[in-house]
């Protein structure tokens, strides 16, 4: 049986802070990746789930949040899959307050702990 979300925080390579909400027995790494106001493209591991391995089964219900107050961003993603069947998931958020070369653009890479 899945356990209840926990909450982890995490700051971008633009300084900006993120809540993130996450199933512990699921993700096991957020990696975000936006454009910087010099045109370069950087990546950058987000967050890390601290327990480095799932303390039990996923279950079939995956959900998370990530939110950034200063940016305006609220990303809720859940979806149903048999336990183990996705390794990685991709959601980008494109927001309208901030000038196209600030960077509005940003990307996150869900990536699930690996199969045992």
């Amino acid at each position: 049986m899945a356990r209840h979300n926990r909450i982890g925080r995490g700051v971008d390579q633009c300084g900006f802070s993120y809540r993130i909400s996450y199933q512990p027995d699921w993700l096991d790494r957020i990696r975000v990746t936006r454009r910087l106001p010099s045109g370069r493209q950087s990546t950058r591991t987000l967050f890390r789930n601290p327990a480095r391995k799932p303390g039990g089964d996923a279950g079939d219900l995956v959900r998370i949040r990530i939110e950034s107050p200063a940016q305006g961003l609220v990303i809720e993603t859940s979806f149903r899959t048999p336990s183990g069947a996705v390794g990685e998931v991709e959601v980008q958020w494109r927001g309208n307050a901030a000038p196209a070369h600030e960077g509005d653009h940003v990307r996150f890479r869900l990536t699930a702990f690996p199969p045992a």
